[in-house]
């Protein structure tokens, strides 16, 4: 982001931060029954306003009521949600944000109030989710958002729906076809273009609902697909390792030889200038990449209802989603190790701003990503009115998500370049701030010959890669529940038991080490292995000029585009080496020479090899009743859930038995394991969960709030393996491991809030929420650095010294914020607007000077505003929205993970974001729509410890979107 932009964001926070909540909505039950939240009963279908300012009022009435912190957001009108992504209309309220998908630039996740991804419990109609992509969030990408009702922000916890999340539980309510008895009809038709794509493509999607027999029975049936393609540029340093540099590494150097060490035992040590005594930061691996990513999801629904009785209403429901993710990637990279980098500068940081690494090889890297998610719910509902006083409730429902099923293949890459004799004396150089500048190369090319970059008579083979990630998430579910009501008195009280098993496993060609079949770039390189590549492998090349807006720092002149199965299946071309002498084949190599037969085939990675199976039992009470304090309304409302959780966590563990280098990449380490074995543990864990809500009625528009409660988040799935997962493929002073940990305890959470709300005219109010939350038992993602097994690393003839990230339980911590709303509707002119600001802060924040702290500080806390003006009048709409969030610790991890001083951070730049979208009621029946996003053409960028260490920045470019819509 460069100054001007800079200056746009801290306006925009200026600018909203005396303003007070943005909100766009329809009628739900909230706090009280969040989970029965739907569409007007039928009986109220007659009097519904469509457009914003009903949906507005709507929302406002809703939050007025509900006894504790609730947000809603819901469709204008039946078939016509706000905006084309669930979580992009979530970005609306306040203290939410969205986090983008880098490759894509797609809201695929929310933080609220600084919590995101696992800390937000997403459910459908009060029901759990299944999503195998391995954590507990939702990647919102795959909920479509045309046909949903509305969505529901509970900030603080109703007993009878869940008390399983931290930062807020969002539950997505679909329609039914007894919220609107008769016959309705939708559809709707779109294209969207990507400017960087430059490719048109559709959306187009259809409802119908109808009831008959009376209207005793009802039938809703709609199915949408949606396809996206964008183009996006992309710069990388995928990550910055602390660690001592030797001085004589160091710019200015006069030492004569040069042998950094930190063995006091070695010949080396004897020589002050080869110790490694000074701490510093370098790029693990640099590059850039294009990618064009196509997106298609295909969401259908059906559900019915039938009501024999006035007492008893039974509803059945099937929701489906498909998606399918296909990336085609370009790019280059380049490798580095602290060892072996000389003239070495560094900022007053410790981070290396310049420096040069002989014999750097150059890879030109291709891969094909493909992920395909199917997900379906099943569920049964039954309600009844046993009495005028007594009522039940009855609700099953299973699930199952599945990612890659069948015989596909998730990822296709190949790796081609130069190095040995045309290794280059590369250097890299650091000149700017991550959130304008990019690192930039200050040699390249063979053997330093820039003209030669992408010279195709030198390129030769090195590493092919062929994965599949193969996950699957089967939930089960049943809850049972009454409430007992007699005028202003409520007891609510049921249970709930929920099973969700989570499987795991990935297979590819680092298991069978066949990823190295035709590795070392050939002879062009002065290697026995490789072979060169064809011409005719290559497609047109893709300039590097003005790679990403607004951003200064060069790079090489181009990339070299190929289709990574093409070269694949040109290396299986050659034959079955076991039969045939084909020169450049790497024979030398144990695990592969007596292997390959010709064919990149897939093995199971046993250390990937998870079956988690979590079962939990919940019950709850609650009391709801309404009095009055010196004449002055007031509401109680407390509950209590008591949750109990058995775990079994199974994987496949083996040992590293010893390592080997490769004489077809010196940069290589092969790993030899033990026999593998089974694993299984088993825990278990009971928490007690109350909570409190209280609302006193000052005066009708005046109200004041207090709630209190105590909510739980539970450890990622995947994060619960017994199992210490060693990679085949090491890396020359890069040796990694993950471990987890199945004992991992959840996240616990003791929540206050404090608002007041200012209701002073129709469609208009203003809120003040101040908010604290006690956490404790955090899961700290720390690393450490250790030996295992004994293996000896044959580059220093030293004890192999890994680093092993693991997650424990770890301390506590406070945050701390108020959220400021103010909505307002300029009476009957058509305009309006809704804003929100949210600043937030905790008593942990990062030290980024401390080198002793290893993976903890809260993450996700930034201060955000957003801003929405609109006009809605006659049939035509205008909304305009602008939606800044300042700069935030994401996490502790980076996508290569080394570092001496622990997990680095990743940090995400401060972001600014503008939306339009406009619509025209032709007739009361057809309306035209249009939307054009990030309008400023704003990037993405996160960076390590330091501003100055860009670790990813994405320019993700404009999108529009033009339709139309029929309802009937």
């Amino acid at each position: 982001m460069n100054k001007a932009e800079q200056g746009r964001g801290r306006a925009a926070l200026a600018a909203t931060a005396s303003l007070l909540v943005l909100a766009i909505a329809t009628p739900v039950h909230a706090q009280e029954a969040a989970q029965d939240a739907a569409a007007p009963s039928a009986s109220e279908a007659d009097i519904i306003v469509t457009g914003i300012r009903g949906s507005l009022q709507r929302n406002l009435d809703i939050k007025r009521e509900s006894s504790g912190v609730v947000d809603v957001i819901s469709a204008e009108d039946i078939g016509k949600f706000p905006d084309s992504n669930v979580a992009a209309s979530l970005q609306r309220l306040p203290g939410v944000s969205i986090n983008r998908a880098g490759s894509r630039g797609e809201p695929d996740g929310i933080t609220v109030r600084g919590f995101a991804g696992d800390f937000n419990e997403t459910l459908i109609d009060g029901r759990r989710i299944s999503t195998a992509t391995g954590g507990r969030s939702v990647d919102f990408t795959t909920v479509g958002s045309d046909f949903v009702g509305q969505l529901a922000v509970l900030k603080t916890p109703d007993v009878s729906l869940s008390s399983s999340s931290i930062g807020a539980t969002v539950n997505i309510s679909y329609p039914k076809p007894f919220d609107r008895p008769g016959t309705r009809v939708a559809m709707s038709a779109a294209g969207s273009v990507q400017d960087d794509a430059g490719k048109i493509v559709p959306t187009i999607g259809g409802l119908f609902s109808t009831t008959f027999a009376d209207d005793t029975m009802g039938i809703l049936v709609d199915a949408v697909y949606t396809r996206r393609d964008t183009q996006v540029n992309r710069v990388y340093v995928s990550g910055w390792q602390g660690g001592r540099f030797a001085p004589c590494q160091l710019a200015g150097s006069t030492a004569a030889s040069c042998s950094p060490t930190s063995d006091t035992e070695s010949a080396a040590w004897a020589t002050p200038t080869n110790r490694q005594n000074v701490v510093g930061w370098y790029q693990q691996q640099y590059g850039a990449d294009q990618r064009y990513t196509k997106d298609e999801r295909i969401d259908g629904r059906i559900a019915f209802q039938w009501q024999p009785s006035d007492d008893v209403l039974l509803t059945i429901d099937d929701n489906y989603s498909r998606q399918k993710i296909v990336t085609d990637i370009s790019g280059f990279g380049m490798w580095f190790n602290q060892g072996d980098l000389r003239n070495v500068e560094q900022d007053e940081n410790g981070t290396t701003i310049n420096f040069i690494q002989a014999g750097t090889p150059t890879d030109f890297t291709a891969g094909r990503d493909s992920r395909l998610l199917e997900t379906n719910q099943v569920g049964v509902n039954l309600k009844w009115d046993a009495t005028d006083n007594l009522k039940f409730e009855a609700d099953a429902s299973y699930a199952k998500s599945r990612q890659n099923p069948g015989n596909r293949i998730g990822s296709e890459n190949g790796d081609i370049g130069y190095g040995g004799l045309l290794g280059t004396a590369l250097g890299v150089r650091v000149t700017g701030d991550s959130k304008n500048s990019f690192p930039e190369l200050t040699t390249y090319g063979p053997a330093g010959d820039q003209s030669r970059w992408s010279d195709p008579t030198i390129i030769g083979s090195h590493v092919t890669v062929r994965s599949v990630q193969k996950n699957s998430d089967e939930i089960k579910q049943f809850r049972l529940g009454g409430t007992w009501e007699d005028g202003s008195f409520r007891v609510k009280f049921g249970g709930r038991y929920m099973e969700d098993r989570f499987r795991l496993e990935n297979r590819n060609t680092f298991a069978n080490n066949f990823w190295q079949a035709y590795a070392g770039y050939g002879t062009p390189s002065g290697r026995n292995t490789g072979v060169p590549i064809p011409t005719s492998l290559y497609g047109r090349p893709i300039s590097l000029n003005n790679w990403i807006p607004g951003f200064s720092g060069n790079l090489p002149p181009e990339l070299l585009a190929y289709d990574p199965r093409a070269y694949q299946e040109y290396l299986e071309g050659l034959g079955n080496p076991q039969t045939t002498n084909i020169p450049g084949f790497n024979y030398a190599d144990p695990t592969v020479g007596p292997n390959f037969t010709g064919a990149f085939d897939l093995a199971l990675d046993p250390g990937s090899v998870q079956d988690i199976r979590e079962r939990t039992w919940s019950a709850y009470v609650s009391v709801n009743f309404e009095h009055e304090i010196a004449g002055m309304p007031f509401r109680f409302n407390a509950g209590v859930r008591e949750e109990i959780t058995n775990l079994t966590s199974s994987g496949v563990g083996r040992l590293p038995i010893a390592l080997t280098g490769s004489a077809a990449d010196p940069t290589l380490l092969n790993v030899t394991f033990s026999e593998s074995q089974p694993i299984s543990t088993k825990s278990s864990y009971s928490y007690l969960l109350p909570s409190l809500d209280l609302k006193l009625e000052v005066t009708d528009n005046f109200h004041l709030r207090f709630d209190a409660s105590r909510t739980l988040t539970r450890p990622s799935l995947n994060t619960l393996t017994p199992v210490l997962n060693v990679g085949v493929g090491q890396r020359v002073g890069a040796l990694t491991a993950t471990g987890g940990n199945p004992r991992l305890q959840p996240f616990l959470a003791d929540n206050f809030d404090f608002a007041a709300e200012w209701y002073y005219q129709r469609n208009s109010y203003a809120a003040v929420n101040f908010f604290i939350k006690d956490v404790s038992n955090f899961i700290v993602a720390g690393t450490q650095r250790q030996t295992i097994n004994g293996v000896v690393d044959p580059t220093t003839g030293q004890p192999a010294v890994f680093t092993v990230s693991q997650r424990v339980n770890g301390p506590s911590a406070t945050i701390k914020g108020v959220e400021l709303a103010w909505q307002h509707v300029f009476g009957d002119s058509g305009f309006g607007f809704n804003a929100n600001a949210t600043f937030v802060d905790t008593n942990k924040p990062y030290d980024r000077t401390d080198l002793s702290q290893s993976g903890f500080a809260v993450t996700g806390l930034a201060n955000s505003a957003n801003f929405v003006g609109f006009y809605d009048k006659n049939g035509f709409q205008i909304r305009a929205a602008v939606n800044w969030r300042d700069k935030y610790l994401q996490a502790f991890g980076q996508a290569q993970n080394n570092s001496a001083f622990g997990a680095e951070p990743t940090f995400v730049n401060e972001a600014l974001q503008v939306d339009l979208s406009t619509s025209f009621d032709i007739t009361k029946q057809l309306t035209i729509f249009g939307e054009a996003l990030n309008l400023t053409n704003e990037t993405v960028s996160t960076h390590g410890r330091f501003s100055n260490q860009l670790l990813d920045v994405y320019a993700y470019g404009r999108r529009y979107t033009a339709g139309v819509r029929y309802r009937f």
